[in-house]
Order: C-alpha cells, then structure tokens, then sequence
C-alpha cells in the first residue's frame, strides 16, 4: 500500500473544529472527493416529564445527586408501565437513558419491598460492569448489586446466592451456572421481582435462539418457586420491537419507542476510499478453475484499504485536536488502524502518537479501565476499537466517530454513531466503506441508511437443532411436563419425542425425565463445535483459539496463521484432539483455502410460482469439504500453486431461500449457455453480499450455491442459506423481503464502475471456487429476469 503524508498538526489539541469544518478538511486532503454523501442530523430538545409518583423519595435524591432533575417522557413512561406489571421493551438511541426507565422500577421495588430481587442480563462482561457502578454509585441501602460471571472469585459467589439482591450476569452464565444451580439460587429465584435485559437487540439468529429458551427456563425455574417476574428490555432502535421481545421472552411484551432525551446535531459522511492505480503485477483472479471457458485474466482496479483509510482519518482527527473514537470490525484491524495512526503522528510531531491507543477484547480488566479514563480526560484523543465499546462503556465528550466498515445492522450503525455529541454538542460521524457490494452500495445509496427504518431483530426459537438441546437442559432443572410444551412453544413435543427415541429422556407418568448423569454441552453461540487450541510445536505455547468451524479454512496443514503481528505456518491440524501445531516463519505467501459443496433439497416450505421464476423457502442438506489450498506472493497475488488437503466432508442440515429460472427466460434476456454459471455465481456472491442489509446477519453467516442444472429443481438455481444447524432466520427474512433484497443486488452490480466484475460487486472473499467463473454483465440479466416476473 502506498505511503501516506503526515497529518497536518493543529496548534492545540483540546478544542477541534466544528464538524463541518473538520469534515471539509478532511475531504481536501486527497486529490478528487471521497465523500458520497452528507447527512445532517438535526438537534432534538428533550421532553422531560415528572417523577413518577411511586418513585419514593431516597431514590429520586439519589438521581438527582448523579445529575438526573427528572426523567425524559420515554423514561418515565417505560419505568411507569413496568411498575404496573407489564413486560416493556424500551428502544430508543444511544444516549437516551434506557439504564433509568428500567433501575427505576426494579430500584422502587427493592426499596418498597426488602425481600424482593432483580436479575440484570448483559451481552457482554464490560457492560454489566458498568451498570454495577452505576447502580452502585446512588448508594441505596440494602441493594447491595454483584456481578457474578465467570471471573467472579469463588469465595464471593455464595455470598452473591445468599446476599445480592440486584445481579448482574449474562446468558452464558444464567445458562451455565444459575439454571442448573437452581436449587442454590431458590432463595433469590423466589423472590425474583424484575428481569432485565439489556441490549436485547445483540440476541440474534443461532445465539438469539438460544437465549430465548434460557429465558424460558428461567421462566420455569420460577414459577416452580412461586414467583412471575416482570420482563423490561432495553434495546437499540429497531424494527418491530415488541415483536422481536415477545419472541425472546415468549410474553407479550409493549414497546415504548418515542426518543424524548435531547440530542446534539450530528454531521454524517459517507466516505469511499479511492480507487488505486491499476497494477499491471497482480491479476485481479486466477482463472484456472473447472467450467472456466476463458482463461484470460483482467486487471481489476482496487480500492484503498478502508483500515488505511481510517487510519489517516484518525490520525488526521486526532492532529485537530479531535476526540476520536474508530470502530473496526476485527481485533487484528483495530491494532493496524492504531498502529499506523500512532506512525502518521510521529512522523508529524514526535511524541503525539502516544495519544492515540487501541482497545478491544483480551486485554486485562484494568488496561481497558485505564484506556476509558484515558480517553475521558483527553490524556488520548484516538482510541481505534473494536464492537467492544458499541454497547456498555459510557463515554461522553467525544467529538468524532470513525466507522470502518458498516458493521453489519443499521442498528449497530447508529449505536456506534451516537457514541459521539453525547454531551449534546455538535459531533462528526463517518462511514468508511469497505471494498464489498454491501458497503459499496450503501455509500451510493444514502436512503439505504438514512431513510429505511431498522432491521428487525431476527431469531427462530423453534429451530429443533436449538430447541432439543435447550429441552435437555430444562429436563435436567426438572423433569418437562405436559404443561411445558406450551411454555417452550411450536415445536417442543415433536422434539421432546426425537430426544425419547434417542434415548436422552425417558417418559413416565410424571413427566419425561433426563436419563444421563452428565449434562448435555449446548454452545449458546452456535460457532460449530469445540474451539480448535493452536500450540507453537517448539515450546508447547498455547497461542490462542479457533472456533471448529472455521478451522478446516484457517488451520488447514500449511496454512499461515497470524497472530499479534507474527506470522506461523501450521504443521499438523489434530481434529479428534482439537488441536494444530504450528511454527514460526515469515513465508512470502498467504494461504487460501478451496472448498467443494454439494446441496440437496430435502423439504419446501413455501414457494411464490411466478412463470419462469420460482421462489422457494426450504429445509436443505449441505455437504461440504476443503480439498486444496492456494498459495499466492504477497506482493503480486500471484497463484504460486495449488496443495490438495485430505480434511473431512462436513454436513449440514438448514433452512435455505432458492430462486429458479427457466432456460427459455435466460436465454431470451441475452445469457448464452456457455455463461449462464458464471452469472449464477455472480449473482449468488451478490445477494449474499447484500442480505444483510435486510436481515441482521453478516456474510459470513450465511453460504450459497448455484448452478446450472439442479438435480433437484431440474433448472438453474441459486441457493442461499443459513449456516447454522438448524437455520438462524436469515433465509426466512430473504424470502420475505426476496423483491427488495435482490432489486438492492441487481442495482449493486449495476452501479459499480468495474467493467467485469470486483469485490465491490460480485467477488467474494470467502469464495471456495476462487471467483471462477464469473460474469457480471449477465448476472445483471439473471436479475432482471427474476425482478420483471417476481411479485412485490
């Protein structure tokens, strides 16, 4: 990558430009305008509304000690309807005080009542950490709030079980420890008054699915004790809330929506990174796959690395005196963005790097405390981070927000966002897209982000390869009766059946009771088996972990794995012990591992016959395995070779959304047969590419297929589907939106200004057939043919 100039360093670095004028010298850095479009956020007054009259007095001191006069209208109106008894989700912006309108209710009540409880449920360690403060500084007698997770020290749990009256913890562990601990916890269970979920948007697809049958669990266990608590979600704005709480909770749920906090104006820029100029050294693809009928290969323009891009940007921010946060999608990627932000300040004035740090997760406890406090007092103007500091870090004052990559949901979008003007200034954000169809077309079509509401949050708890496990779990808390399958929802009794045949419950006249001594293992997070542990073969180190079902891709024999910066190639991948060996070398290639698929259809769902278009939703079987790898130079991305693997076939049974189309359309919209494979494909990499920007998933959640001759459909076909066992909801959101989702595809490919097709439209990273072959031009075809006969 090329060389970027130092930043121009501003003559004091505590008080920056108003964003529009940061955001105007940042365009005229560079030659020719980066920027796709500005949005203007307007300020919003807020509407405060009177203490509720339950609110007893030592609690509304307490607030207005930390600042709070009284509560915003949304508040009081959520705090208001759950007081009452009624399950309430409340999904407002970032910064508009969801923590009060659920410590309001559940604090009254440990006030009013000294035997009740409360449950507080977070996605992450960081954020139930930060609302232990909070509830901990109003120093309300007789709450004693405790976080108890897996690094609560064992002497201090039992005091937590018999003492706490507010807790703080997190599904893995209500799942893992409280839940099969019960009997333990009936003091607390029993008395348990208010459950709260915090950030409830963050539980989608497989682990969605999962935590909405630990809920019910814990619904279970409590009504064994006599206790109905009362369920307050709080969420970021999105699609359809109560429906989306009334799903995880299996309770009917009102949602309160209407944003009443003020708001500081925020500028939002939406920035693409420049072309660079043509290589003639490095080939944009290898054209030697099977089916390839023109082995030509063509010089793809690519554009600059949006983690240099935000670098720059970072570092530029940071030389105006800016307090700058960047969100960058990987640990590696926040750790390259701060390291080049802290050389391009160097080189400008020595010694100003050092106010530019990376935080994300692995590092200690204190060092991210210190970093937050850092940052806070403008000891660091820059800080690149990962999604950790999306959700729980409370961090006011920030004037700047770098977005390296869309982060895969609008909702996450304006979570990060709105980490900047929390104190009701003026703030800038910015959207550096990445070289992929879906952050290429967002920053070409600003009403994608701006003016579409946002997803809905998308989970199926009656997915059998999650509901059965979860079904074992409660069997082993109790023996499941009659009277739970209504509780566990469609689905339960054919599963408790299947787990019957196989042996893992038996039926009595009591109910159907667990039969092993050993608790069943269920993943809540659905990442495809035991993590794979990578040990440095010399000194028996262990480095760090890999999910199973990434290994066979990244730690294939030869493969090169990096890790903090250091390069290793793997000598032996040991899948019945879950571990690779691995050495240290420095090799001048990168390994790319080639995968085959098979896919058979087993079950369709429903399907839309639109003439020479069908749509289809379905059950399906995916059978995959990683036969070879590639290894490319570096420096050229030259295919130096191609190394066959002897790794096992994995299956996979799903839910997939497939369109057919007839040979006749196809061939009267222009696709000669000879290229009617590589259209598929394109199109296939495209929509997958663009479906997260209808369902809350990334690219990488989902797989395809596609093909000319389907045995099953008996047509061309291009599948795909979810890949999570079971399904995650996805392929149902595709087929829901299928019209809107490919009309978004279609147009992707069609903007692009690449004439044969790049990863800004239809090549995909995670490619297995290394983006051979494909055609561009004619999956625009393949489109039009499916838009012009599918109805809206």
């Amino acid at each position: 990558m090329e060389s970027s100039a130092a930043p121009t360093v501003s003559a004091g670095h505590d008080a920056g430009p108003a964003p529009v004028d940061l955001l105007r010298r940042l365009r005229a850095r560079g030659a020719g305008d980066p920027v796709t479009h500005v949005e203007r956020v307007p300020a919003r007054v807020g509407v405060p509304a009177p203490w509720p009259a339950w609110a007893p007095p030592e609690l509304r001191a307490a607030f207005a000690r930390r600042g709070v006069v009284a509560p915003w209208q949304h508040q009081a109106e959520a705090a208001t309807l759950a007081y009452d008894g009624g399950h309430v989700i409340v999904a407002t912006g970032t910064a508009s005080g969801k923590s009060l309108a659920y410590q309001l209710p559940a604090l009254a009540t440990l006030l009013a009542d000294p035997r009740a409880t409360v449950l507080y449920l977070a996605p992450t360690k960081a954020l139930a950490a930060d609302q232990l403060r909070a509830v901990a500084g109003l120093e309300l007698e007789g709450v004693r709030p405790a976080c108890y997770d897996g690094d609560t020290p064992r002497a201090e749990r039992e005091w937590i079980r018999r003492h706490s009256r507010f807790v703080l913890t997190n599904p893995d562990m209500l799942h893992h420890g409280i839940l099969p601990g019960h009997a333990q916890w009936s003091g607390f269970l029993r008395r348990l008054a208010y459950v709260v979920i915090d950030e409830c948007h963050t539980y989608r697809g497989v682990f969605g699915s999962h935590v909405a049958h630990v809920l019910r669990r814990l619904r279970r266990q409590c009504a064994r004790f006599g206790a109905t608590p009362v369920f307050v979600l709080a969420s970021a704005t999105s699609g359809d809330p109560a429906t989306a709480a009334g799903r995880l909770t299996g309770l009917p749920v009102t949602a309160v929506t209407e944003d009443a906090s003020p708001r500081g104006g925020v500028t939002f820029a939406l920035w693409e990174p420049p072309l660079l100029p043509p290589d003639s050294t490095a080939p944009a693809v290898p054209a030697q796959a099977a089916g390839d009928h023109d082995a030509t290969t063509d010089l793809v323009q690519v554009r600059r690395s949006a983690l240099r891009e935000t670098a720059d940007l970072l570092a530029d921010t940071v030389a105006e005196g800016v307090r700058t946060l960047a969100f960058v999608r990987s640990r590696k990627g926040a750790e390259v963005v701060a390291a080049n932000a802290r050389r391009a300040l160097d080189d400008a004035v020595p010694g100003l790097g050092g106010r530019v740090a990376a935080y994300r997760g692995g590092y200690l406890r204190e060092e991210r405390r210190e970093l937050e406090r850092a940052l806070l007092h403008g000891d660091l103007l820059g800080l690149a981070s990962t999604n950790a500091l999306e959700l729980g870090v409370d961090l006011v004052g920030l004037d700047a927000v770098l977005i390296c990559g869309y982060p895969g949901t609008r909702a996450s979008l304006w979570q990060q966002a709105g980490r900047a003007g929390r104190s009701g200034q003026e703030a800038l954000a910015v959207l550096v897209a990445r070289d992929d169809p879906l952050d290429t077309y967002l920053v070409h079509h600003p009403e994608a982000i701006f003016g579409a509401p946002v997803e809905a949050t998308v989970l199926d708890p009656a997915n059998p390869y999650v509901l059965a496990p979860q079904l074992a779990c409660a069997a082993v808390e109790a023996p499941l009766t009659p009277a739970d399958l209504a509780l566990f929802g469609d689905g339960a009794k054919e599963a408790i059946d299947q787990l019957v045949e196989a042996g893992a419950l038996r039926q009595r006249p009591t109910g159907w009771y667990w039969r092993h001594r050993e608790r069943p293992e269920v993943d809540l997070r659905g990442e495809g088996g035991a993590p794979v542990c990578v040990v440095e073969s010399a000194t028996g180190r262990l480095l760090g972990t890999v999910d199973g079902g990434s290994s066979h891709f990244l730690l294939h024999p030869g493969a090169v794995y990096l890790h903090q910066g250091i390069s290793y190639v793997v000598d032996d991948l040991d899948l019945a012990d879950g571990c690779a060996l691995v050495h240290v070398e420095e090799p001048d290639w990168s390994t790319h591992a080639r995968d085959v698929t098979d896919l058979s259809v087993v079950s369709v769902r429903s399907y839309v016959d639109a003439g020479p278009v069908g749509m289809f939703l379905g059950e399906v079987d995916v059978t995959s395995q990683v036969v070879s790898y590639q290894r490319r130079r570096i420096a050229t991305g030259e295919v130096i070779d191609t190394r066959p693997l002897d790794l096992p076939t994995r299956e996979l049974r799903t839910v997939a959304v497939w369109f057919t189309l007839s040979p006749r359309s196809l061939a009267s919209a222009g696709v000669q047969q000879a290229d009617v494979p590589g259209a598929l494909h394109a199109a296939e990499h495209a929509a997958i590419g663009l479906l997260p920007l209808m369902a809350t998933c990334d690219r990488w959640d989902i797989g395809g297929l596609s093909t000319a001759l389907h045995p099953d459909t008996e047509a061309p076909t291009v599948f795909v589907y979810d890949g999570h066992p079971g399904g995650a909801g996805f392929a149902e959101r595709a087929y829901g939106t299928a019209s809107a989702w490919l009309r978004a595809t279609r147009d992707a490919i069609a903007e692009c200004g690449c004439e044969t097709g790049c990863p800004s439209c239809v090549q995909s990273p995670k490619c297995g057939n290394g983006n051979n072959p494909l055609s561009k031009p004619d999956a625009i075809r393949v489109l039009d043919v499916v838009l012009e006969n599918l109805p809206a």
